[in-house]
């Protein structure tokens, strides 16, 4: 499902700063040589997340769901000087592509990929994020958010992409799709948890941006 008529999102993205030439040629490469392209955030998201990491000048970044690293590096253009991004997939097949991206790019010493089970690595994890996207496997939303909620720095945030699945979570829900389950389960987790203050994206296929509250008031 498109949510935005095609005409005004070739619009909104001519009207959007461009890409690096090192994200373009992801975004050429992984369309061309992965499967599911539709997975790489794109353009538009990209630049939203760039826009969003140097706005809030993150120390450290966690991303659970890597694919071929294009998000990774947008959130990577607003790191601090001394920041760190972790970055957890599960595919090792793809690991020599990511990590040769990430080599290419001017955070190479900055970014740390971890290829595993995100629930197994998340635990382990000694840091304090200030951001932190999820964008992997929908049934395991929820318990990335609760892994890594203890892990936040107070008016950090944590952004979940997809979370309107292609208009799936408004629509009759067939019993075998866990996924589109999964999705309005975290949606509706999400709004009502008071630690947070919430607001969903339309997006592309949507992003749920949830603030760690200072206190229990802001």
């Amino acid at each position: 499902m498109e949510f935005l008529d095609p005409k005004l999102d070739e619009y909104a993205g001519t009207h959007t700063s461009v890409e690096s030439e090192l994200l373009n040629k992801i975004n050429r490469e992984t369309h061309l040589e992965v499967l599911q392209p539709r997975m790489l955030s794109g353009h538009l998201q990209g630049r939203f997340l760039s826009m969003i990491a140097k706005l809030s000048r993150p120390t450290r970044i966690l991303e659970v769901g890597t694919y071929t690293g294009y998000s990774a590096l947008c959130m990577a253009e607003g790191l601090s000087e001394n920041g760190k991004l972790i970055t957890i997939d599960i595919n090792e097949e793809l690991a020599p592509k990511i990590q040769g991206y990430f080599d290419e790019s001017p955070w190479k010493k900055q970014i740390d990929l971890k290829i595993g089970d995100a629930t197994q690595i998340i635990p382990g994890l000694n840091e304090k994020f200030d951001l932190v996207f999820i964008d992997a496997d929908k049934e395991n939303y929820a318990v990335y958010f609760d892994l890594v909620i203890d892990k936040m720095n107070p008016g950090g945030l944590i952004m979940a992409d997809n979370v309107l699945w292609s208009g799936k979570v408004i629509q009759e829900v067939k019993p075998y799709d866990t996924s589109t389950k999964a999705l309005i389960a975290y949606n509706e987790k999400i709004n009502a948890d008071i630690r947070v203050e919430n607001i969903l994206l339309p997006i592309r296929d949507g992003i749920m941006m949830a603030r760690v509250k200072l206190n229990t008031r802001n």
